[in-house]
């Protein structure tokens, strides 16, 4: 993923000597990758994280991704069991089948 961006930004600057709005491109592409690319996800701060629909990803939780520290493992861990309350609380009969697969 790193590669194609890098990529993408050094042919925007190329075809950029003739049309400055391309430059003015290749800079949001960094911006962008090195705000989100990078980390999966940028959710820094706190307006993020205590999003009621900041949480995506149902019962597969993170995906792979690694937490920083401790405390962000213990915030996205006790997000993901108050959305499976609150799935189980809501919608009682699907709780219960998926259960029984399980």
């Amino acid at each position: 993923m790193g590669t194609l961006i890098i990529s993408a930004t050094a042919i925007l600057v190329v075809m950029g000597f003739s049309n400055h709005v391309l430059w003015l491109a290749a800079v949001a592409l960094l911006f962008l990758y090195v705000r989100y690319g990078r980390t999966g996800g940028g959710t820094g701060g706190t307006s993020a994280a205590s999003a009621p629909g900041a949480s995506s990803g149902g019962a597969s939780g993170s995906g792979g991704r690694a937490d920083s520290t401790y405390r962000a493992y213990r915030a996205r861990r006790d997000r993901q069991a108050q959305w499976e309350r609150r799935y189980r609380r809501e919608r009682p009969m699907e709780a219960r089948r998926q259960e029984r697969q399980k």
